[in-house]
This record gives C-alpha cells, sequence and structure tokens, in this order.
C-alpha cells in the first residue's frame, strides 16, 4: 500500500521537449485549498497537469465513508484515465493546500499520446502502478490493524514530505485527523486512539497542522508489523499487539 506514486513524476520523466508540448496545450488554473479538482462520476475527460502543491485522491464507499486512496504532487498528472476510456471519473482530487495546475481538454491529451510513444508508455506504466498499489491496499483493508495501517501512512508522509526538526522528522504535509482515517481506512476515533499510544510512546509529536516523527526506525518497524517486543534501534519496544486499537 502507498499514498504515493512509485517512480519519477510524469511529467519530470518526459523529455523536456515532450513536456512543454503537453503544457501547451492546456491553460493554466489554480485551486484553493480543499477544492475539488475532479469529482467521482463526472463524466468529463479533460487531465490536469500538477505543477506545484498537493492534492488527495478519494473515493466513497458503499457504506458513505470517504478512503483517500493517494495523494498526487508536483509533475504529476491526474484525470488521465477518463480522458483515455472515456468512462466517468472513479474518484475525486481535491486540493490539500493551494494547488497551480495546467487543464489539458482530453481530446487533446489523446492526440497528444498517440503522437508520443514515449508518453504513452509512461502513461501505461503509470497504470499499472496505480493498479498494483489498488491491490495492496485491498490486501491492506482485510488484513492490517489500525495501528498498523496509521505506521505505514505515517512513515509514507515522513519519508516523501519530512524534513530534519528538532529530535525528529517534521511532516511539512500534516494531514486533519478526519484525512489520515480517510488514508487509513478507518474512524476518526480509531485513528485519534492510535495517535495517542504513539504520542504516549514517544513516536510522534503532534499540535495543530503539524507533525513531527520522533522516532521513524520504531515507526517503520510498526508499519511492517513487526514491533512486537524486545529491542529495536531505539531500545525496547512498549507497543505490543493487545495495546493496539481493535481493528475497524
Amino acid at each position: 500500500m502507498s499514498l504515493f506514486e512509485d517512480g519519477r513524476p510524469f511529467l519530470t520523466a518526459l523529455p523536456a521537449q515532450d513536456r512543454r508540448a503537453l503544457l501547451a496545450l492546456g491553460r493554466g488554473r489554480s485551486y484553493a485549498p480543499g477544492e475539488v479538482v475532479l469529482r467521482e462520476h463526472d463524466t468529463t475527460t479533460f487531465v490536469v497537469a500538477i505543477v506545484n502543491g498537493w492534492a488527495s485522491v478519494s473515493l466513497e464507499t458503499e457504506r458513505g465513508v470517504r478512503l483517500i486512496l493517494a495523494l498526487r504532487g508536483s509533475g504529476e498528472v491526474v484525470g488521465d484515465q477518463a480522458a483515455v476510456d472515456h468512462r466517468p471519473r472513479s474518484a475525486t482530487v481535491t486540493a490539500l493546500g493551494p494547488v497551480d495546475g495546467v487543464v489539458v481538454p482530453g481530446d487533446r491529451f489523446r492526440g497528444y499520446l498517440a503522437a508520443r510513444p514515449v508518453a504513452t508508455v509512461l502513461i501505461m506504466r503509470q497504470f499499472s502502478s496505480r493498479l498494483r498499489s489498488s491491490d495492496g491496499e485491498r490486501r491492506s483493508l482485510a488484513s492490517e490493524k489500525v495501528l498498523q495501517r496509521l505506521a505505514a501512512r505515517l512513515t509514507e508522509l515522513a519519508e516523501r514530505t519530512g524534513t530534519p526538526g528538532s529530535g525528529g522528522v517534521d511532516v511539512d504535509l500534516p494531514l486533519p485527523q478526519h484525512d489520515l482515517a480517510a488514508a487509513v481506512g478507518s474512524t476518526r476515533e480509531a485513528v485519534a486512539k492510535a495517535l495517542r499510544l504513539l504520542r504516549e510512546q514517544g513516536v510522534v509529536q503532534t499540535g495543530p497542522r503539524r507533525l513531527a516523527v520522533l522516532d521513524l526506525a520504531l515507526l517503520r518497524l510498526l508499519a511492517e508489523g513487526r514491533a512486537v517486543g524486545g529491542r529495536t534501534p531505539a531500545g525496547p519496544v512498549p507497543i505490543r499487539p493487545e495495546q493496539s486499537p481493535p481493528a475497524v
């Protein structure tokens, strides 16, 4: 399971000439924090190349629960699946903060892919990567407890968006608790309990719009389901399975 795309972002992986050609096909657009970039079930086919900022990719489950599948950042393209297959949007993309992008009409994007084999190969790799990630997400939801899934998400955020801080790693993209719950596939209450446990054990530190990972080594072990006793690089491990919040 992973919130982030594997490998280099689509725009970054393109040759410079191809990248300029794609951006020239669209128009610039800025999105405010919380603004919907693409909406699930819409029949539009345009794509958005993210030039700056972060957005979440989410869907509504049959129980009406919001589930965050991924985070997309600078250099990535969203909406490409609907542009290619002409089917309704499969997820909602929402700006997490200010986002700058370039909106490219679907017909222009398809023509661009047809004329540039390198771009087509990259898009196919992107489809494959997202499919594999989706398969991993289903396994995670079926087999892992809330604490383990939360530890995996926090580890990713620290490794991909973190900067060294006082005594740990400051996460530069701290998600509010309701978004963390949606990223874990659980309730806000269960995630709050898991966060409290991590704070009490000195693994993380939280505050208003702030998240710092104090013990990344232990957090990784928790994400792997291996912090069940004994010693780790951080010393004794106080977190055991019976202390974990119940799976939700």
